[in-house]
């Protein structure tokens, strides 16, 4: 695997991963639950997708080479890009009219 071909498939699996948790009524997209997801479930969701994106392209890079060394911005960033990532599920959850 190319290291473009890696980067692409981390950023399609981070755009998929953001909006599982709005998406899905299941707990990790595999557990059923006796009442409707709330929101905090669905931010704690949100979170540990994050880290398994993260791990996911931790893996990718140290398959590719050395790993580089990752400050604070770099996780701050992500952070955001992965928020950014779940609007589109967020919308479709919270914003639109369900019949």
């Amino acid at each position: 695997m190319t290291q473009t071909t890696s980067v692409w498939l981390v950023v399609a699996l981070a755009l998929l991963a953001a909006n599982l948790p709005f998406i899905s009524n299941r707990l990790l997209a595999v557990f059923p639950l006796a009442g409707p997801k709330m929101l905090a479930v669905r931010l704690g969701e949100m979170v540990f997708w994050y880290f398994v994106v993260g791990g996911i392209g931790l893996f990718l890079e140290q398959r590719a080479g050395q790993i580089a060394p990752q400050g604070w911005e770099f996780y701050a960033i992500t952070a955001t890009l992965f928020i950014t990532f779940a609007f589109p599920g967020f919308v479709y959850r919270y914003l639109f009219k369900h019949r």
